[in-house]
C-alpha cells in the first residue's frame, strides 16, 4: 500500500514558521505539472506569494542485480541540457477521478517499463522533497533485488523516452557519486542509502 510521509517528531518551532495559505490561482495546466501562484500570510502577519509547481509525485528505484550491480538508465534531460545516468524513475499516474498510483505498483511499473526487468524482493527505503522550495513531488525510493528479465507481457518505455540501459557495479556507482559524475539528485540518494545496507551486510557477514 502506499506510504505516506511521517510527520513524527515534529519540532516546537514548526507552528511558530507555519505559513498560511489564503489564495491561490494556477498560471499554467500542463500534462501532469500545474504551475500555481499561493498567497500567504507569514507568522508575523506579512503578506506575500509562492509560486508553487504542483506534481502528483514520483517513484525511483535502485535495482541490485545478482552480482550487485545497479540498473541505470542514460538519458538526454532537456533541463538539464546533457545526457545522464541515473537509477530508472517516473511520476504517479493520475486516474480520471483525480486519485493517484499507489506508490508501490508505480515502482513495480517504472523498473519494468526502464530496464525490462521484474524484481521478486521489494523494499521501500523512505520518501523525500525532491525540491520544497517550490515544487510539491514527494518522491518514493525503493530496493528491488532478485530481478528477472520481463518477457512475456513486457512493458516498454513512454514513446518520448529515449533510455539506454547500463549495469553499474555498486562501488563503481558509489565512486561515481562521490566525484560528481552523477549529478542527479535522486540517483545520488539512491546510492548513497543503498551503500549503507551493502556495507552493513558486510560487517554482518561472519
Amino acid at each position: 500500500m502506499a506510504r505516506e510521509v511521517s510527520e513524527q517528531g515534529r519540532h516546537p518551532a514548526d507552528d511558530r514558521l507555519r505559513e498560511v495559505v489564503v489564495g491561490t490561482r494556477v498560471v499554467h495546466r500542463g500534462h501532469y505539472l500545474d504551475v500555481r501562484v499561493d498567497d500567504i500570510v507569514t507568522p508575523d502577519g506579512r503578506r506575500s506569494t509562492r509560486d508553487i509547481v504542483g506534481h502528483p509525485g514520483a517513484v525511483a528505484i535502485v535495482a541490485l542485480d545478482p552480482n550487485d550491480q545497479v540498473l541505470m538508465v542514460r538519458q538526454f534531460r532537456l533541463a538539464a541540457g546533457r545526457t545522464l545516468l541515473e537509477i530508472p524513475a517516473g511520476t504517479l499516474d493520475r486516474a480520471a477521478d483525480g486519485s493517484l498510483e499507489d506508490p508501490d505498483l508505480a515502482a513495480r511499473r517504472e523498473l519494468e517499463e526502464e530496464t525490462g526487468f521484474r524484481a521478486g524482493s521489494w523494499r521501500h527505503l523512505g520518501a523525500f522533497w525532491t525540491a520544497p522550495g517550490f515544487a510539491t513531488e514527494l518522491m518514493h525510493l525503493y530496493l528491488a533485488r532478485d530481478l528477472v528479465p520481463a518477457t512475456e507481457g513486457r512493458l516498454g518505455p513512454d514513446e518520448d523516452e529515449r533510455l539506454e540501459l547500463e549495469h553499474v557495479p555498486w562501488r563503481a556507482a558509489l565512486a561515481m557519486a562521490e566525484s560528481g559524475q552523477l549529478p542527479d539528485a535522486k540517483t545520488l540518494v539512491g546510492v548513497l542509502w543503498v551503500t549503507r545496507i551493502l556495507e552493513a551486510s558486510e560487517v554482518a557477514e561472519p
